[in-house]
C-alpha cells in the first residue's frame, strides 16, 4: 500500500445533512463527519427498508452518538419525498448553526423485483425517494451555498445504475438519474464553489444483507465507503465526480463518448450504421466530454472534415 497521505481532512465550522443517517452508509457518513468537527444534521424517516413506516428514533440515536462523542448534531424526522419536510430541514439547520455546507444525499429503499412483475406504483416511489428526494435536497440548499460561496453536494448513486442489476430497473433509473442532475448542476455551481459529485457504493448495510454472501458482508462495511464521502464533502472535493467505493478500494466511473463515424444519411445510412457499429463503438481514443455541447462539436467537426 501506497504512503501517500495530505493534511488531514476536517470540517471545522462546516455544516452537513445526511439523509437516511439513522443506520448503516448515512450513519457511518454522520458519525464520520461529526468526529472532523463538523455540526450534522441527521436526517432519517426511520421507515422499513420498503419504505414503509417511520418513527425519528433511528434520528435520534445517532445523535446521542455523535453527542456522547463530543459532537455538535441535531435530529429530523421527515421524508425525503416531502417538499415542505425537507424545506422545513433545511431551515431548522439554518436556525441552529447559520449555515448549510454539506448535503449527503443518502436516503433510499428497496423494491426489488424482475421489470415483467413489477408495479408501476414500486417504479414511482423508488423513483420519488431516490430522485426526487435528492432533488428537493439539493434545491432547498442551492441558493444558500451560491450565496455564501461555498457548497458540497453528493448524489448517492449505484453500480445498479450505472451499469444494471437484474430486478433492479427501478432502483437503477433513479439512480442513473442523479449522475445525470449532477452532470448539470457541477456546471451550474462551479463559479460559485459548489462542487456536486456522486458517491456509488457497495456496502453491507439493511439495503444489501440478503443479496450477499456473510463472508462477502464482512469486507463491505460502510465504515471502508466512508473515506471517499468524506473526501467528496471536503474543501478539496473536486466536481463531477463518479466515485465507486467499496471494502476499501475506491475508483472513479465516466461517461464516455466513443470517436465516431461520418456516414451520412444516404439511402443506405441505416445499412452503413449496421455494418459499421462494431467501428462506431470503438472504444480506442474516447473522450469524457466536459459538456453536453461537445458530442455536436464532434459531429460538426466530422461533417467539415469530411467535406
Amino acid at each position: 500500500m501506497s504512503n501517500t497521505s495530505s493534511a488531514p481532512l476536517r470540517f471545522d465550522g462546516r455544516v452537513a445533512i445526511v439523509t437516511g443517517a439513522g443506520g448503516g452508509l448515512g450513519r457511518c457518513h454522520a458519525l464520520q463527519l461529526a468526529a472532523r468537527g463538523a455540526k450534522v444534521l441527521v436526517n432519517d424517516l426511520g421507515a422499513a427498508r420498503d419504505g414503509s413506516g417511520g418513527s425519528s428514533a433511528a434520528a435520534e440515536a445517532v445523535v446521542a452518538e455523535i453527542r456522547a462523542a463530543g459532537g455538535q448534531a441535531i435530529a429530523n424526522g421527515g421524508s425525503v419525498t416531502d417538499p415542505v419536510a425537507v424545506q422545513a430541514m433545511v431551515d431548522q439547520a439554518m436556525t441552529e448553526w447559520g449555515r448549510v455546507d454539506i448535503l449527503v444525499n443518502n436516503a433510499g429503499i428497496l423494491r426489488d423485483k424482475s421489470f415483467s412483475k413489477m408495479e408501476l406504483d414500486d417504479f414511482r416511489l423508488l423513483v420519488d425517494v431516490h430522485l426526487m428526494g435528492a432533488v428537493y435536497g439539493t434545491k432547498a440548499v442551492w441558493e444558500i451555498m451560491k450565496s455564501q460561496g461555498f457548497g458540497r453536494i453528493v448524489f448517492t448513486t449505484s453500480s445498479s445504475g450505472l451499469f444494471g442489476n437484474f430486478g433492479q430497473a427501478n432502483y437503477g433509473a433513479a439512480k442513473m438519474a442523479l449522475v445525470g442532475l449532477m452532470q448539470t448542476l457541477a456546471l451550474e455551481g462551479e463559479k460559485y464553489n459548489v462542487r456536486v459529485n456522486c458517491l456509488a457504493p457497495t456496502a453491507a448495510t439493511r439495503m444489501t444483507s440478503d443479496i450477499m454472501p456473510p463472508q462477502v458482508l464482512e469486507l463491505l462495511t460502510p465504515e471502508s465507503v466512508t473515506p471517499g464521502l468524506l473526501y467528496l464533502a471536503s474543501d478539496e472535493a473536486p466536481t463531477r465526480a463518479i466515485l465507486c467505493a467499496g471494502a476499501g478500494v475506491f475508483a472513479a466511473s465516466h461517461i464516455t463518448l466513443t470517436n465516431g463515424v461520418l456516414i451520412g444519411n444516404g439511402p443506405d445510412a441505416p445499412e452503413q450504421v449496421a455494418a459499421r457499429f462494431a467501428e462506431i463503438a470503438q472504444r480506442e481514443g474516447e473522450i469524457v466530454p466536459k459538456a453536453g455541447l461537445q458530442q455536436s462539436q464532434q459531429e460538426m467537426s466530422k461533417v467539415m472534415a469530411g467535406r
